[in-house]
This record gives structure tokens, C-alpha cells and sequence, in this order.
């Protein structure tokens, strides 16, 4: 028999029979190991490991997302910054263009600053002033026979492009010297 006692014909009050007790188990450590039982330790052990490596990997995981979802708004918040600092800078230039053309207005409005632009620009003069129009010296006679062009003088029809004579005086260059 086990033992544990057994009362005949005692009952509690409950009219129950009284329990069998089995063995309690003992906390050894991480594991719980029932006395005598070290195969179920072991499984009791394994399970536990194996529990916290997919708590780990839950974790993991629930981590990763988090970070794959803030780096999605993330990267459009930097955008948006890059963003607003060239409509800023755009903005500024902008400003800057307006007072540069509040100053022109400013000048324009002026008659004597439009009378002077008139008379450099476009050779008015006023009423009593004589103008005078000067024309380009005619070439000389003498340096047509030189080979020289005059100063002022048109440029001969005939006489090959600037870059043609270039590429033939760097042909010539490319010769040796005849002696």
C-alpha cells in the first residue's frame, strides 16, 4: 500500500474520501523536477529553451517592422526637408530679384537718370545741342600694297577662315626647318 493512511470508515465532514497526496514537486534551479524524474527535467528544461528562442524571434520580428515602418516616413521626412530648403533658397532668390527690380523701377521713374539712358542709348539729343556721328577711317592706299590690313578695314573676302590658318601654321610648325 502507499503511505499515505487510510481511515476506515472515517469520512470528513464533506462526505468525501480523504485524498491521496502525491509527491510535490521540487524547484531546483530553472527547472521544476519532480522528485526522481531527471528525463523530465530535461524535457521541462528543452521546452523552455525553446520558448524563449520564439520569444526572441517575436521580438525580433516585431522590431524589424517597427523599424521598416519609421524608415518608410522617415525618408519622406528628410525628403520633404531637402525639399523645403530649395523652395527656401528659390524663395530668397526670388526676393532678392524683387528688390533688384524695385530699384530699376525706382531709377526709371527718375526723368533725369531716363534722359541720360536715352541720350547714350539712343543718340537723342536736345533741342539746341548739335550731334555728331563718327564714322570709320577709310583704309590707306599704301598698306593694301603691304600685305597689312588697315586699321578698321573689312577683312578680306577672299582670305581663308581664322581656324584654317591656324591648323596651317600648326602644320607648318610640324616641318623641319629647310636648310
Amino acid at each position: 500500500m502507499s503511505s499515505a493512511r487510510r481511515h476506515i470508515g472515517v469520512r470528513p465532514a464533506g462526505g468525501r474520501p480523504p485524498a491521496t497526496r502525491r509527491p510535490r514537486p521540487v524547484r531546483r534551479g530553472a527547472a521544476t523536477v519532480a522528485a526522481g524524474t531527471p528525463e523530465r527535467a530535461l524535457r521541462v528544461e528543452a521546452r523552455r529553451t525553446s520558448q524563449k528562442r520564439t520569444r526572441i524571434a517575436v521580438l525580433g520580428l516585431v522590431l524589424a517592422v517597427v523599424l521598416v515602418s519609421a524608415a518608410l516616413p522617415l525618408r519622406d521626412y528628410l525628403a520633404q526637408r531637402t525639399e523645403i530648403g530649395k523652395l527656401q533658397l528659390r524663395q530668397q532668390q526670388a526676393q532678392a530679384r524683387v528688390v533688384a527690380l524695385e530699384q530699376e523701377r525706382n531709377r526709371l521713374q527718375d526723368p533725369t537718370y531716363v534722359a541720360a539712358e536715352a541720350r547714350r542709348r539712343l543718340h537723342f539729343v536736345l533741342p539746341g545741342e548739335t550731334a555728331y556721328v563718327l564714322l570709320e577711317p577709310e583704309p590707306v592706299p599704301g598698306a593694301a600694297e603691304t600685305g597689312a590690313p588697315a586699321e578698321g578695314a573689312a577683312a578680306d573676302p577672299q582670305a581663308p577662315p581664322w581656324y584654317s590658318q591656324l591648323w596651317g601654321s600648326v602644320r607648318e610648325a610640324d616641318r623641319p626647318a629647310a636648310q
